[in-house]
């Protein structure tokens, strides 16, 4: 490269930056450049995402660099490490909290801590739900051969692990970092579930890709999701927005409900439906919209949750049309033999 174009390009450079840095000065909501190094850091809540999975799936996700594993030790310095900080995170955040906003350093620090101790003593009680949904998709998919394939290669179970920790601190009131994680998992397996979601126990999304779970929604025990479920709201409501779905509902590939209505438990939702009202206890839904089928029975097994064997009401309004549609011909065609005959014997006569 000759003298003259790097000239030129260190001109054209110093140009780029005074105009960037030009733009700077008018103070757009996109810089904060005044308190550059008290935001959350991204990269850090990701580490920590990480250090929790870590504490979460023992074995499966414990540090490859280690040797030799001695439990009580790692487990130690995990929890060490993010409770200072995953703390430090909450402290930073601060300013979004009304909770905290306002308050001195030193009691931000202090309480972000206290909130740090509580989530970590949730740990148990998440595990304890999250072995729930393990079992639920090692019922739930006859292409599970393992525990471990599904703690390691299922991305239902993976953004589910992440959501059940988000969920935890966002009913702390923390904001900003449940949606950083959960937003996380959304980029890696396409399921976007509302840290601020009710989530029972029991549930499997199968396949995962384009779920969506509202802030509002609640979703009762031993549900079962299928890729592209919308559970969402009109864009019209206020407060709670989003569906309620009973225990023991499975809702179909590509369904959509839309609403802060309830499915009730036992229900089946149909591939492709659109729900936009109540639907009530042991029932079949198909179509857009979607068109209620009774069920008698009380509860639906998770091996009866299958996607195939379900009323289709627009088939059976068709095969009723064509029945109808043969009689009319036949009828037709019978007074038609009918006038014949009055006409030969009026010829007749």
């Amino acid at each position: 490269m000759s003298d003259m174009s790097r000239n030129m390009e260190g001109r054209e450079a110093k140009e780029i930056l005074d105009s960037i840095l030009a733009d700077y000065e008018l103070d757009r909501t996109i810089d904060k450049m005044e308190d550059f190094y008290d935001q959350p850091n991204k990269e850090v809540i990701i580490d920590i995402i990480e250090k929790l999975m870590k504490i979460i799936y023992p074995g499966y996700y414990r540090d490859r660099a280690y040797k030799s594993y001695h439990a009580n030790h790692h487990l130690s310095t995990l929890i060490e490490d993010v409770l200072y900080r995953l703390s430090r995170q909450i402290a930073k955040v601060s300013k979004f909290c009304p909770k905290l906003d306002g308050k001195c350093r030193e009691q931000i620090e202090k309480e972000s801590y206290e909130i740090t101790v509580d989530f970590l003593r949730q740990i148990p009680k998440i595990r304890e739900y999250l072995e729930g949904d393990l079992q639920a998709a090692l019922e739930g998919d006859p292409a599970a051969n393992s525990y471990g394939e599904i703690i390691l290669a299922y991305p239902g179970l993976f953004a589910i692990t992440i959501n059940r920790l988000a969920h935890e601190l966002f009913i702390r009131s923390v904001p900003l970092i449940p949606r950083i994680m959960t937003e996380y998992a959304h980029s890696i397996t396409g399921i976007d579930i509302h840290p601020g979601a009710t989530i029972g126990k029991g549930f499997f999304i199968d396949h995962g890709s384009g779920v969506i779970i509202g802030e509002t929604a609640i979703v009762g025990d031993n549900v079962t999701l299928y890729q592209g479920v919308t559970l969402g709201g009109t864009g019209k409501e206020t407060g709670k927005r989003h569906p309620t779905i009973g225990d023991n509902v499975m809702i179909s590939a590509g369904a959509k409900i839309i609403g802060s209505f309830t499915v009730g438990e036992n229900s089946k939702i149909g591939a492709g439906s659109v729900v936009l009202e109540e639907v009530p206890p042991n029932c079949t839904v198909v179509g857009v919209p979607g068109r209620v089928v009774k069920r008698d029975n009380i509860k639906i097994p998770r091996s009866d949750m299958d996607q195939c064997h379900l009323p289709d009401p627009v088939k059976e309004d068709i095969t009723l049309l064509q029945r109808e549609n043969a009689e009319l011909v036949n009828r037709v065609l019978d007074l038609e033999r009918q006038l014949k005959e009055v006409d030969r014997k009026v010829r007749q006569d």
